[in-house]
C-alpha cells in the first residue's frame, strides 16, 4: 500500500489542555500517519507555512516515516483549528486556513502523485477540482466529504473519486441510506459512511454492508478516528482484502486512536 495523502493539514490547538496546546494533524496528514503505522508507505504533499507550526508539522512528520518530498514551504501562517475536548469528545472551534487558501497541485505534484497507490484528499484540502486530471491519469481516488457531502467540494470530487466517505451522527437512518444512494449515483465505486459508536456502512449499488466497532476500553480522544478507518479500510483495498475485512481493518486502526490525545 503506497497512498498520497494531499491538500489539507493543520496543528489542532486544544484550548482547555495545558493552558493550551497544540498536536499535528488535518485529515489527509493523518492518514499518511496512520498508512504508516499499519506497514504501508505514504507521502503527503501540501503547504505549511514558513511559521512554528509548520516546522512542527514538518518535523512531525517525518519522524513519523511519512515522505514530505513535495510539502511546501510558504510564507504565511499554517492551518490551525482550535478545538475543545469534552469528556473525551472533540469540540470544534474556528479555523484558520492560512497559507492553504490559495493552494493548487503543480504538475510535478500531479506526476508524483501518480506513483502511489491510491490519492486521498478531504473536504478543505482545495484541489478537489484536479481529482478530474488524476482519474483521468487513471488514479485511484479517495474523498472524505466530512459531515458535509454536499459542500461545494465534496460535489466537485465526488463524480471523480473511486470511494467516497462521509460521516454523520444520526447512525443508520432511512436519511443517511438515502444519501448513501444519491451519493453513489454521481458514479463513485464504494460509499462509505462512518457512524461512531454505530461503527460503519458501505454501500456498493446494492447492498448496505454493516460492520460495528472495535471495543476500546479507554477513551482518551477522538480526533482521528474517523481518518483510522479512512486509512485502514483503504489499506484493505490495495492489499485485496474483502470489504468486511476492510471494514474490520478500519474500525480496529480507529480504536487505537481512540487511546491517546491528538490525532498521534
Amino acid at each position: 500500500m503506497k497512498l498520497a495523502a494531499v491538500g489539507s493539514n493543520c496543528v489542532d490547538y486544544y484550548t482547555n489542555i495545558e493552558g493550551g496546546k497544540g498536536y499535528p494533524g488535518g485529515g489527509p496528514v493523518n492518514m499518511a500517519v496512520y498508512t504508516v503505522r499499519l506497514g504501508g508507505e505514504a507521502s503527503y504533499t501540501g503547504p505549511v507555512g514558513n511559521d512554528k507550526y509548520g516546522e512542527i508539522m514538518r518535523e512531525a512528520m517525518a519522524a513519523k516515516g511519512v515522505d514530505i518530498s513535495h510539502l511546501e514551504v510558504k510564507e504565511g501562517k499554517t492551518a490551525v483549528s482550535f478545538v475543545e475536548l469534552i469528556d473525551g469528545e472533540r469540540v470544534f472551534g474556528d479555523y484558520e486556513e492560512g497559507v492553504l487558501e490559495t493552494y493548487k497541485l503543480s504538475e510535478e505534484d500531479m506526476d508524483f502523485i501518480c506513483k502511489h497507490d491510491v490519492v486521498i484528499c478531504d473536504l478543505w484540502g482545495k484541489v478537489e477540482g484536479q481529482y478530474k486530471d488524476l482519474k483521468a491519469r487513471g488514479m485511484t481516488t479517495a474523498f472524505d466529504c466530512a459531515t458535509r457531502p454536499d459542500d461545494e467540494a465534496s460535489l466537485v470530487a465526488i463524480p471523480y473519486s473511486d470511494y467516497v466517505f462521509f460521516s454523520v451522527d444520526d447512525g443508520d437512518t432511512e436519511a443517511t441510506r438515502e444519501k448513501m444512494k444519491e451519493i453513489k449515483a454521481k458514479g463513485p465505486k464504494l460509499v462509505i459512511c462512518m457512524m461512531g459508536e454505530e461503527g460503519s456502512m458501505c454501500y456498493d449499488g446494492e447492498t448496505f454492508h454493516k460492520y460495528g466497532i472495535v471495543p476500546c476500553d479507554n477513551v482518551v480522544d477522538s480526533m482521528g478516528a474517523g481518518d483510522s478507518y479512512i486509512a485502514g479500510f483503504l489499506f484493505g483495498k490495495v492489499e485485496g482484502l474483502s470489504l468486511e475485512e476492510c471494514m474490520h481493518k478500519g474500525a480496529a486502526n480507529a480504536t487505537e486512536t481512540l487511546k491517546y490525545f491528538g490525532a498521534w
